[in-house]
């Protein structure tokens, strides 16, 4: 792979169980990278304490990266939700499309015009399968990363032949603390099988050495994903089962 000496890079969600793997071998490949969390981020050679929930947070932040040279910006930072939409607080629908959708754009405009100054920088997006194949009762988390793969693929549209690529990147589940009792619930449920963190963070960092535009991790959710967007219905039927034993978990 290709070496990221002295490259300039900031991460958020960084302290999590991706985001610090994948930060470890970002440095290991001899990027300098800045962590950006809610709590200290051992695994980078600095910590940026932020909100990215609110407006406030965003606002420090972004002006924060104005006055550093960024090289690489990679969104990791996520919240999910889990359960019926008629069950979901006002404040955690507002919570997940903040931080998955509105913190990422946010950022991205904030080290945008460096990188367009230079001619060069690259911006990686980490999504979700979810964004493609939108799964029952991921309702609000699914849309959320449905529009941070459109705002990947307009940005690459936008950006082309300027020097800065943009990668999008959707993992299947993976086996984090991201995913409360209540999914992994529905997982043993349903026969869904989720990734070792550490394999995910390999193919984010090859992704991002290879300066790759899209990324699905998983050979059958790719297949799930073209079968999606051209026969919706097919995958209706196909999710029929996984409804109804979700819908077991949480009675009226």
């Amino acid at each position: 792979m290709r070496r990221l000496d002295r490259q300039q890079v900031v991460l958020t969600g960084a302290a999590g169980g991706i985001g610090s793997l994948v930060a470890v071998r970002l440095r290991d490949s001899g990027a300098s990278v800045v962590g950006v969390d809610r709590v200290d981020c051992p695994a980078c050679d600095e910590t940026i304490l932020a909100d990215l929930s609110t407006e406030n947070g965003l606002a420090e932040l972004s002006a924060t990266l104005l006055g550093r040279h960024v090289d690489i910006l990679i969104n990791i930072a996520g919240v999910q939700y889990f359960g019926p939409m008629a069950h979901q607080a006002a404040s955690s629908i507002w919570l997940g499309y903040v931080v998955n959708l509105i913190a990422p754009a946010t950022l991205i405009r904030a080290v945008l015009p460096q990188m367009q100054a230079r001619g060069a920088g690259q911006i990686i997006n980490i999504g979700s399968v979810l964004g493609s194949i939108n799964y029952p009762f991921f309702a609000s988390y699914s849309s959320s990363k449905a529009g941070l793969k459109g705002l990947s693929e307009g940005l690459r549209r936008e950006l082309h032949g300027l020097g800065i690529s943009i990668t999008h990147i959707a993992p299947r589940a993976v086996r984090t603390a991201f995913n409360n009792s209540d999914v992994n619930r529905f997982m043993e449920l349903t026969g869904m099988t989720a990734d070792d963190p550490a394999v995910v963070a390999d193919r984010i960092v090859k992704a991002i050495s290879g300066r790759e535009r899209d990324v699905v991790i998983g050979f059958r959710e790719r297949l799930f994903m073209r079968l999606n967007a051209i026969l919706p219905r097919a995958v209706d039927a196909g999710l029929s089962a996984q409804t109804v034993k979700a819908r077991a978990l949480f009675p009226l």
